[in-house]
């Protein structure tokens, strides 16, 4: 009868036990699972065997899936962000959950120096803002001539951004992490230093973890113990040389290597810790600083730092991609601006008021106010069709164009937009456009104008408050040869003419009936200091037709989610009569 046979476990052999001597006869080969046996017994006398380590494994692969869901998560949010101030609010935000702060600061001061520079707070009031700009930032090795709030390294790396006001020494030293500061080796505050600590070469940093001189905290004797927060290429942070520097401190108020005026700060405002970081790529260098602080003596766990590290790393790239995209629509938005009159002309008789909103997918509407001879006044608003820089550029053209024609024949206004319509087919033939030219006699309190496919003035007055009545006619460009009858307008003494593009009805979400009908019943409800007041009537207008008005038309479209052919300019032309 043959013996039972074992089950095939892992780790256990069923085969029967030999003696040493057996196994290590002449002739025979030595058996290797005796040693795997007692090597088993060993790890169940220890109170773990082979199967715990498995457990203990997926744990641990758990974890890091667990940990790269919620860096995509939180990533991917960022991602989502359509302007800088939000991508700025949400890394703010989302790194605060991370290290298990309830408030936070960041500072961008790009290294390049060409801005933006802010500052953007979490649970911080204007006033605690203002209250961290008072700490002064030590400056020794700074380098003459860079601007404040920038700070260079001894080795002339540039440091990251503390901005003006955002020198938050306190709230997380995040001056002296970011830009390379803190304290030098003898325990002295250094403001933007990143030089090693004595004893260390400018090859190879005085602590092995850390890639550059100076980047790590703990070679400089920043922050007491606990305080080794440097991250390089080599660390776990990043994957490039300019990975975010760190700096802990876990205990402000009994952390002597901070000044006194530091310390006073955070005491006042209730910081007790702090968690700061550097934001950078490898593209663009630092961008800035970003500080979380504690209400308490306190200080973020290992993952946690590491998580924070990652996830810094990660949204530097998305801070850097809406830093550029910030650039360059204020770039776009200076062109525009400088193509439009730097200032309004001071005739007697007369006030101007004006309002400009530039859109997301505006850049063609203008206004022009020219003083012509014999005491005479030109006034004219219109726009391109399309947006963009070449709708600017087309802009800029007509305009210079028809100041041209005003001062030859500003008397007769069609003859101005006859001359302005053949200029259009002959160098923009692809293009139309809207125009409205008003010529005005301010002794006289007489005006004459014509308009091209444009909207029709509105009158406003203590009496009445109406849209002047004009000639109907094509826009210019539609029509082989345009020619439109003018009209007259007297006005009396205290009314206001208010020239007006399209945008400013598009942005009503009315239909155009109701939106001529919304802004001239806005006219009406004038108080009487707008009445008196073109700039006032302007912004009263602005912010009874277009809703969060007096905003920019970029962000209130963004915010109701109009259709984008409708995120045009805005224009509000206002002439009064004294």
């Amino acid at each position: 009868m043959s013996a039972a046979r074992l089950p095939d476990v892992a780790g256990f052999d069923p085969s029967p036990r030999r003696s040493r001597q057996d196994a290590t006869s002449p002739g025979r080969r030595p058996d290797t699972r005796d040693a795997s046996t007692e090597d088993t017994s060993r790890q169940r006398a220890a109170g773990r065997g082979p199967a715990a380590d498995v457990v203990a494994l997926q744990e641990r692969l758990a974890s890091w899936l667990c940990d790269l869901t919620v860096l995509h998560g939180l990533t991917e949010r960022v991602a989502r962000s359509d302007s800088l101030d939000t991508t700025l609010h949400e890394l703010l935000r989302a790194g605060a959950a991370l290290v298990g702060a309830g408030r936070g600061l960041l500072a961008l001061c790009p290294s390049d120096g060409r801005g933006p520079r802010r500052s953007v707070g979490l649970g911080l009031a204007h006033g605690d803002i203002g209250t961290l700009e008072t700490v002064p930032g030590a400056a020794p090795g700074t380098a003459e001539g860079v601007r404040p709030g920038c700070r260079w390294g001894a080795d002339g790396v540039p440091g990251a951004e503390v901005g003006p006001g955002a020198e938050v020494g306190p709230g997380a030293a995040a001056g002296d992490a970011a830009c390379g500061g803190g304290t030098d080796g003898g325990g002295g505050t250094g403001g933007g230093s990143s030089r090693p600590a004595d004893g260390a070469s400018d090859e190879r940093p005085a602590c092995g973890t850390c890639s550059g001189a100076g980047a790590c905290a703990k070679a400089r004797g920043v922050g007491g113990a606990g305080a080794h927060e440097g991250v390089g290429a080599g660390a776990d942070g990043g994957g490039f040389g300019d990975a975010p520097l760190e700096l802990v401190h876990p205990d402000i108020a009994a952390d002597g290597s901070l000044p006194q005026r530091h310390r006073e700060v955070a005491a006042q405002l209730g910081i007790g810790a702090s968690y700061a970081l550097r934001l950078a790529t490898a593209a663009t260098g630092p961008l800035g600083t970003v500080v979380w602080m504690y209400d308490q003596p306190a200080a973020p766990s290992e993952h946690q730092r590491q998580l924070a590290r990652h996830y810094c790393a990660f949204a530097s790239e998305l801070v850097a991609r809406s830093l550029r995209q910030a650039r360059v629509e204020r770039e776009a938005r200076a062109l525009r601006e400088a193509l439009l009159p730097t200032r309004l002309p001071r005739v007697p008789g007369v006030r101007l008021g004006v309002r400009h909103r530039c859109g997301a997918r505006g850049g063609g509407d203008w206004y022009d106010a020219l003083v012509l001879p014999e005491g005479a006044l030109g006034l004219s608003v219109g726009g391109v069709t399309g947006g963009g820089p070449g709708a600017a550029a087309a802009m800029g053209r007509l305009r210079a164009s028809l100041r041209a024609y005003a001062v030859i024949e500003g008397e007769d206004p069609v003859a101005v937009l006859s001359d302005l319509e053949l200029l259009l087919h002959l160098t923009e033939p692809a293009r139309s456009a809207t125009a409205l030219f008003v010529h005005t006699e301010p002794a006289r309190r007489r005006l004459v104008l014509a308009g091209a496919g444009h909207c029709p003035p509105l009158l406003v007055g203590e009496h009445r408050a109406e849209l002047v009545e004009t000639s109907l006619s094509a826009p210019l460009g539609m029509l082989n040869c345009w020619e439109a009858p003018s009209a007259e307008l007297s006005v009396q003494s205290g009314e206001t003419v208010v020239l007006y593009t399209g945008g400013l009805l598009h942005r009503t979400g009315d239909t155009i009936d109701r939106a001529f009908d919304k802004l001239r019943r806005a006219g009406a409800r004038a108080p009487r200091a707008a009445r008196e007041d073109p700039d006032l009537l302007c912004e009263h207008l602005l912010a009874s037709c277009v809703p969060d008005g007096a905003e920019d038309a970029e962000d209130a479209d963004d915010a109701a989610g109009t259709d984008p052919g409708h995120r045009g300019d805005i224009v509000l032309l206002a002439v009064r009569f004294d």
